[in-house]
């Protein structure tokens, strides 16, 4: 195999493996987050999908994700979340500290 052929390779299977990352989901409804508390694996990337189901904008927070972004009223927004060592990982929504609040737990 020539070094252009392997290099093509390992970049298909390294897109392969991120295509590959879990999908997990938090609504939000009434100011609220559900769940409150996500679960998702150690050591491995996943996508942050945050689903609006209010009449008005909420702005997804989380500084250990590196995360700030309004999600508009009855949309949603999807983020890359790198891969996490184990932990507790606290998100809100700016707009709505008060109630819109919550974890993700590294495990």
């Amino acid at each position: 195999m020539n070094k252009f052929a392997a290099a093509f390779l390992i970049f298909v299977m390294g897109f392969a493996g991120a295509a590959a990352a879990e999908t997990y989901t938090l609504t939000i409804k009434d100011h609220k987050f559900d769940p409150a508390e996500l679960k998702i694996p150690a050591d491995k990337a996943a996508t942050l999908v945050v689903k609006n189901l209010d009449s008005t904008p909420e702005e997804f927070e989380s500084k250990p994700f590196r995360i700030e972004k309004v999600v508009p009223a009855n949309s949603e927004a999807s983020f890359q979340l790198r891969a996490m060592k184990p932990g507790r990982y606290k998100f809100f929504g700016e707009f709505h500290e008060d109630s819109a609040k919550g974890e993700v737990v590294v495990e």
